[in-house]
C-alpha cells in the first residue's frame, strides 16, 4: 500500500476506550441494536441468527479475532489488518478498525463470500429501500427543479452552487432511517434547516471554489470521481448533480467508487445505484423518469461508471490507500467525497486540532479534492479560532447530530 503521509505531524487516532465518546457509546450500545434490527428485518436461518448473536455478546469485552471466512477474497488482507489488534477487546483498538471489524464480523456471519442463503445478502436492503421511499417527495422536487433549471436559461455557475449544497445536505438523510439511532447516546435524527437557513449551519464553504474549479474542466476530456456515502436519498441526490454534470457539459464522464459488501447500515454498492435508477423509472413523476432514462444512458455510453473496491471497505486511512486506488484517483480532475466515514478515512480519524487546515492533513491526496460532509463523528478540521468553543456552548452535540455541514476544497 501507498503510505504518503500529510506533510504535518499526524496525532493519535480516535480509540473506543475513550469515556463519554461517541466511539465508546457506538460500541458499547448502537452495535448490539444494529444486530437486532439486522435479525428483525430479514429471515434469516437459525444458524446465522446464531452467529449474530454470538457476535453481539462478544462485544465489547470478547477478544478481536481473526476471521474465519474461507476463500473470502479480502479475508487475507483483513486477517493482517486485524494481527496488531488481536487479543485486544473492542473498545481499545483505533474505533475506525473496530467500526469496519463490525461490519466484515456480520458479513462472516451471515456468510455473504460463501455459497448458501447468505451469498450476496444486504441485511441492510429494508433500510436503503425505505431511504428512497422517504424520500420520494424530495427526489420529485429535485428532479422537477433540474429540468426547470436545465430548461431555462440558468447560469451554470449559480445552478453548480445550489446543486453542491443540496448534495452535501442530502448527507443528513440516513439519520432519519435506521432506528438503533434512538437511545444511542447521543446523534439522533439532526434538526434539519429549511433551504434558506441551510447556510447557517455550514461551518467552511468552498463551494465557490468548486464551481469555478468545475468550469474550467475541458468537457472533452475530464473526469469527475465522487467517493459515495449512503444509498437511499443522498444517493438520489449524487444521481441528481451526476445527471446535470454530465448532461450540461460540465464534464465527460463521472465515476463512482462504491462499496464492495454491505457496511455502515446504508453505504452504497454497485447495484444500489442501478436499483435507485430503476426505482426512478417507476415513479409517477415525468421529471423523475426522465431523469432515470438519462442516467441510464450514461451509463449505457460508459459516460457513468460504477467501481467498486475493497480498500472503501478497510480501516485503512486515506494516505494508507493502494497503489492502484491512488492511481485511479489521480486521473480525475476533481474527486467528490461524500458523507462522515469517507471525511473519517481522509483524516485518519484522528484527534487533529478543530483549527488545523484540511489542506495540510490531505496533502498526501492525488487529485482536486472537495468533502461534502455534515458532521456526525468527533472530528473536524479547517475552522476557524474560537468556532469550535462557540459551537459547544450553543450546540453540545454539534459534531456527532448532523446539524452541521462542511463544504471544504484541496487543489494538489
Amino acid at each position: 500500500m501507498n503510505s504518503h503521509l500529510p506533510k504535518i505531524p499526524v496525532p493519535k487516532p480516535m480509540l473506543g476506550i475513550e469515556p463519554e465518546s461517541w466511539a465508546y457509546r457506538a460500541i458499547t450500545i448502537r452495535f448490539a441494536i444494529y444486530i437486532q434490527q439486522i435479525l428483525k428485518e430479514n429471515h434469516f436461518s437459525d444458524e446465522i441468527v446464531n452467529k449474530l448473536l454470538a457476535l453481539e455478546a462478544e462485544i465489547p469485552e470478547a477478544p478481536i479475532r481473526f476471521l474465519h471466512d474461507p476463500g473470502a477474497p479480502d479475508e487475507a488482507d483483513w486477517n493482517r489488518f486485524i494481527e496488531p489488534y488481536a487479543g485486544m477487546n473492542w473498545l481499545q483498538p483505533p474505533w475506525f478498525f473496530s467500526e469496519h471489524y463490525f461490519y466484515r464480523r456480520i458479513m462472516e456471519a451471515i456468510g455473504y463470500f460463501q455459497k448458501g442463503e447468505g451469498k450476496n445478502s444486504d441485511p441492510f436492503a429494508q433500510s436503503k429501500q425505505r431511504g428512497l421511499e422517504f424520500g420520494i417527495s424530495s427526489i420529485e422536487e429535485m428532479a422537477t427543479q433540474l429540468y426547470g433549471w436545465m430548461g431555462g436559461g440558468f447560469p451554470q455557475r449559480d445552478i453548480l452552487l445550489s446543486l453542491i449544497h443540496q448534495d452535501l445536505w442530502g448527507n443528513q438523510a440516513d439519520y432519519s432511517l435506521w432506528p438503533a439511532d434512538a437511545g444511542s447516546g447521543g446523534g439522533g435524527k439532526p434538526d434539519h434547516a429549511e433551504p434558506s437557513q441551510a447556510n447557517d449551519f455550514l461551518l467552511v464553504d468552498d463551494s465557490f471554489h468548486v464551481a469555478d474549479h468545475l468550469l474550467k474542466l475541458d468537457v472533452n476530456n475530464s473526469r469527475i470521481d465522487f467517493l459515495i456515502d449512503n444509498a437511499g436519498m443522498e444517493l438520489a441526490s449524487d444521481l441528481v448533480l451526476v445527471d446535470f454534470l454530465l448532461s450540461s457539459g460540465v464534464t465527460a464522464q463521472v465515476r463512482f467508487h462504491l462499496k464492495t459488501h454491505p457496511t455502515f447500515v446504508s453505504d452504497a454498492l454497485p447495484k444500489d445505484v442501478l436499483e435507485t435508477i430503476s426505482f426512478f423509472h417507476s415513479s409517477d413523476a415525468s421529471s423523475v423518469i426522465s431523469l432515470g432514462e438519462r442516467l441510464e444512458t450514461l451509463l449505457c455510453d460508459n459516460r457513468l461508471l460504477l467501481r467498486s473496491d475493497f480498500f472503501w471497505n478497510s480501516p485503512l486511512a486515506g494516505w494508507e490507500m493502494s497503489t492502484e486506488v491512488s492511481e485511479q484517483l489521480s486521473e480525475s480532475n476533481l474527486v467528490i467525497s461524500k458523507g462522515d466515514a469517507n471525511y473519517r478515512r481522509l483524516l485518519g480519524d484522528r484527534h487533529w486540532p478543530f483549527t488545523t487546515p484540511f489542506a495540510d492533513i490531505v496533502s498526501y491526496f492525488p487529485a482536486p479534492l472537495v468533502a461534502l460532509r455534515t458532521l456526525k463523528s468527533e472530528l473536524a478540521s479547517g475552522l476557524t479560532p474560537g468556532k469550535a468553543e462557540i459551537l459547544f456552548s450553543e450546540d453540545p452535540d454539534w459534531l456527532v447530530n448532523g446539524r452541521w455541514g462542511i463544504i471544504q476544497f484541496f487543489s494538489p
